[in-house]
């Protein structure tokens, strides 16, 4: 089932990227820039997990792929929108990311800034189209759980918490985890549920995908913490030990490695159970929960 994960993972990639190849062609003005550093951090590789849960969730309502694929190309214009901001020298201040430099080490950070805002807004004139949907409702509401999930009540939220975090804040494991549920999982909650918007899904399918994506995204962020103890740069494609470096509350830090582990495979168990009601069509789902906290990237 892992090499099937690993097959769709890698065909949604390409699929996202045909997408979002004429959106994002290079102007003849002097806005080519950041375009160019739009793209520079688009295709520059990365797991595409929030697409693929998008596409997965469609697949269990039989959304139409085409339309599926625009909101998994929105979703992903957000995501690296955050890493280009999380990297910024006056955020987590990295150098490399995904195995290159990061795009304001790449262009500048003015451009960083920019490429990035521009690609949350691209984001939303995406979901937006009556390419993306034909009725307007869905398409309003795709647009009202992005926003919630990108805004300060989901990922900019937890950025915040996080960065008073470092500044010396105390966070006991309640703490971390609303964090976590805010700044990772928010995404990948949207993402989850997409399908379920786009088919007109009813209260307890869209709930099981809601527990589904809770219980995944904080079982991957604590993957993530313990790549930051346990991987190498050439793993990671990034700088590993800076939680450490900066005193950051993690999972990992407040549990210990084995229990943190532990911790990510219950979660990963309880994601899987969140599917009982679905088919064989949610076992690429089944199989991306163990995919994340077994990953080494």
């Amino acid at each position: 089932m892992q090499s099937a994960l690993q097959e769709a993972l890698t065909a949604t990639s390409h699929a996202v990227e045909r997408v979002l190849e004429p959106l994002l062609a290079v102007p003849s003005g002097s806005e080519a820039r950041v375009v160019e550093a739009m793209r520079y951090a688009v295709f520059s590789g990365g797991k595409r997990l929030r697409p693929f849960l998008v596409l997965a969730s469609a697949n269990l309502f039989d959304v139409d792929r085409k339309q599926a694929l625009r909101v998994a190309a929105a979703i992903e214009c957000v995501h690296c929108y955050s890493l280009v901001h999380d990297d910024l020298p006056a955020m987590d201040d990295d150098d490399l990311r995904r195995g290159k430099p990061t795009l304001h080490k790449a262009f500048d950070e003015a451009t960083a800034i920019l490429a990035g805002d521009a690609l949350l807004t691209l984001a939303f004139e995406i979901l937006a189209s009556e390419e993306t949907h034909g009725d307007p409702m869905v398409r309003l509401e795709l647009v009202k759980a992005l926003a919630h999930a990108s805004g300060h009540q989901g990922m900019v939220g937890g950025q915040m918490i996080d960065i008073r975090a470092g500044e010396g804040g105390s966070m006991d494991e309640a703490a971390v985890c609303r964090l976590q549920q805010m700044k990772t999982g928010a995404l990948i909650s949207f993402s989850a549920e997409a399908g379920a918007i786009m088919g007109h899904a009813g209260k307890k399918a869209r709930h099981s995908l809601q527990g589904y994506a809770r219980d995944l995204g904080l079982a991957f962020q604590i993957a993530d913490d313990l790549l930051d103890v346990e991987g190498t740069p050439e793993e990671t494609g990034k700088a590993t030990g800076k939680d450490a470096d900066a005193g950051k509350a993690t999972l990992v830090s407040l549990m210990g490695v084995e229990r943190a582990r532990r911790q990510a495979e219950l979660l990963a168990d309880q994601a899987i159970a969140h599917l009982a009601e679905f088919d064989e069509r949610a076992s690429l789902l089944r199989a991306v929960a163990h995919f994340a906290i077994n990953r080494r990237t």
